[in-house]
């Protein structure tokens, strides 16, 4: 019997994130936002001044199973800073392959995330979730997060392309 192990992406691991962020945009039905490249996850998460973190789920099969190691989920996060309560984490991408749901993995992926978090002295762990994923909002709920559309009524906004370009003025 196969068993998961979460550990911190490898520089190796791109291939395998890129695919499964692909597979995220793909499920979230916006495959047609995702353009970044292997190479820029390379740049970006495994350079001297990394702009995100990775954790990833590998299943690792029992002594006697022919199947290797396989990446089957991940989780992208990067710290940020709140004026109110200092550091934090956010948790911009979790994603398990459909087959791989409903054993832990997810879950497994957000603890260790918190366990980062705690370590490096953030005061919260942040994420969004479309508005129709329920079973993920009911994930979060039940892990204790606190849904903020609900209690506090935030609203998330982006800047991006032509519209960052104007208000930068360039």
């Amino acid at each position: 019997m196969a068993f998961v192990m979460i550990r911190e992406a490898k520089e190796g691991d791109c291939g395998n994130i890129l695919r499964l962020i692909r597979e995220l945009a793909e499920y979230e039905k916006l495959s047609d936002q995702v353009k970044i490249s292997e190479e820029a996850l390379r740049a970006d998460g495994f350079g001297e001044t990394p702009f995100y973190h990775c954790l990833v789920a590998e299943i690792l099969s029992a002594p006697g199973e022919p199947q290797g190691p396989c990446v089957v989920g991940y989780g992208l996060y990067y710290f940020s800073y709140s004026t109110w309560k200092g550091r934090n984490i956010y948790l911009e991408d979790i994603y398990v392959k459909p087959e791989y749901r409903g054993q832990g993995i997810g879950s497994k992926i957000i603890k260790k995330v918190a366990e980062v978090a705690l370590d490096k002295g953030c005061s919260q762990l942040r994420l969004a979730v479309l508005d129709w994923n329920k079973r993920a909002m009911d994930l979060y709920k039940a892990l204790g997060a606190q849904d903020l559309t609900e209690a506090e009524g935030w609203h998330c906004f982006r800047f991006e392309g032509e519209a960052m370009r104007e208000l930068a003025g360039k």
